[in-house]
């Protein structure tokens, strides 16, 4: 096959990760690959299964060249063309309908009306807590219509599919009409590859003369870059309950300058409670397998992922997991056979430890915004709803479900009073550490979810796409289904908002 794979850019991270995987998964198989991207790899080198085209015109929206959408599908075409010397068989596409490109979606709808097969994958929807992105693309493309907006980022044609990471999305898109034939589940590949990282002080580790550090304390480590979602907040919650024997880390510090602020003032928190956390270990140029390897434990206490690599990763480094589980996302893994049973669902505190008055308005104002963006019109349980999500019978709200200030408040609470703990289920992270446990997920992994698992899913979902007729896009999508569904006032998460 000659398949063109189309990303705004090739910048570290999730995104440049999954097309990396799958270059190197469909090379193995005799595929020709061309990566269509807005700007060259960020790694010299990376990418080297795959013929790599830029097109400046295809970039972010605040940052590409200009170009409307006929003029952009003509220079994919181009690319396409020179890259694989002759036209694709088929076009798969990331993150078309997030928000991040104004012209990206009626370009692929000529492609499509051209009759050409097109595998669209969103790795995350901006009616999912991307409620400016969602206003910016009402505002333009939509022309404040939602459903002239769904009519361009979810087309549908026989020769158009979906790709979805997770069982949540694929149910989504089909209770907004996607049909069963046009939609694919299409999970991640991992390679956080058990090479990467060997036991700490194993004869492996020596061998690679890589420098395992001995720590005289335990280290909870959270590999992240600590962006607004990844619930930083709720780390320094088990931080001021650490023992003397314990520390907690994060590896990476946010990029979005939008993100910064939010960040600097938590390390601000953490040092005026001096909290044993350590911030951005991975970004002090050490060997990140030895890193990793110095671990206790990982952990995550992430409110809201497309896919969830940190849920599968850790047993190829043969280390547990600890954290809170997102069941929306592992339902998924635990299908599978992967044994999460470590996991918390629910961080619950007393709500009398905050001003539980300002947060329940706070609560309010951000349905009501996000309302707006989404030109859904209210109900009137709508807060009564989302409070009952968050509060228990006994007066307790998971700390998840948090915003920032209010996260602080219990920080500080626990900080002034020795005996607030004796009010919490638990004042250490849950951890099934057992070597079974992880020997049994480790395989389960190996066996599902690595490359060669991959490449067998893209050329199922390949070559059905190839076998689809071609008609003329005359249907779409019922956005109003997947906000409906997404902004279920049940999924609030003020760290989402």
């Amino acid at each position: 096959m000659r398949i063109a794979i189309v990303h705004f850019h090739l910048r570290t991270g999730g995104v440049t990760r999954v097309i990396q995987h799958a270059c190197a998964a469909l090379a193995t198989a005799g595929h020709q690959v061309a990566v269509l991207s807005g700007e060259p790899p960020q790694r010299a080198g990376a990418l080297l299964a795959a013929r790599i085209e830029v097109i400046p015109a295809l970039g972010y929206e605040e940052q590409r060249e200009p170009m409307g959408p006929r003029a952009l599908q003509r220079a994919m075409e181009q690319a396409a063309q020179r890259a694989l010397g002759g036209a694709p068989d088929l076009w798969h596409v990331h993150n078309h309908c997030l928000g991040k490109h104004l012209a990206l979606p009626d370009a692929l709808l000529g492609l499509a009306e051209a009759g050409q097969a097109l595998l669209l994958q969103p790795h995350d929807f901006a009616e999912d807590g991307r409620p400016a992105l969602y206003r910016r693309m009402l505002e333009t493309l939509g022309a404040q219509d939602g459903a002239a907006l769904a009519a361009r980022l979810y087309p549908l044609a026989p020769q158009i599919h979906y790709a979805t990471l997770n069982a949540r999305d694929d149910r989504f898109l089909a209770a907004a009409g996607v049909p069963d034939a046009q939609r694919h589940r299409l999970p991640n590949a991992v390679s956080f590859a058990a090479e990467a990282a060997p036991e700490a002080g194993s004869e492996t580790s020596a061998r690679r003369g890589r420098a395992i550090t001995r720590l005289d304390h335990r280290r909870w480590l959270y590999p992240t870059r600590a962006i607004r979602r990844k619930n930083l907040g709720e780390l320094l919650f088990w931080a001021a309950l650490a023992g003397p024997e314990e520390r907690f880390a994060t590896t990476q510090a946010p990029h979005n300058p939008l993100e910064q602020p939010r960040y600097a003032r938590w390390v601000a928190l953490a040092q005026e409670l001096a909290l044993p956390v350590d911030f951005e270990l991975g970004a002090r140029g050490d060997d990140f397998a030895a890193l990793l390897a110095s671990s206790h434990a990982l952990i995550s206490t992430s409110v809201g992922e497309g896919f969830g690599l940190a849920f599968l990763e850790p047993w190829l480094i043969g280390r547990p997991l600890a954290g809170r589980d997102l069941p929306e996302i592992t339902a998924d893994f635990s299908a599978e056979g992967i044994d999460l049973g470590g996991l918390y669902q629910r961080l619950p505190v007393p709500l009398a430890w905050l001003d539980a008055s300002a947060l329940r308005q706070r609560m309010d104002t951000a349905l009501a915004a996000t309302a707006r963006a989404y030109g859904r019109v209210r109900d009137g349980d709508d807060l009564a709803r989302a409070w009952a999500a968050a509060v228990d019978d006994q007066a307790r709200i998971d700390v998840g479900r948090l915003d920032e200030v209010a996260q602080a408040e219990v920080l500080r609470h626990l900080r002034a009073d020795p005996t607030a703990r004796s009010a919490l289920d638990a004042t250490t992270p849950p951890l099934a550490a057992d070597a079974d446990r992880i020997a049994y997920n480790r395989a389960v992994v190996e066996r599902e979810y690595l490359l060669d698992g991959y490449r067998r899913r893209l050329e199922v979902i390949y070559r059905a796409l190839l076998a689809a007729p071609s008609a003329p896009v005359r249907d779409r999508a019922d956005g109003q289904a997947l906000i409906t569904r997404f902004q279920a006032p049940e999924r609030l998460y003020l760290l989402r908002t």
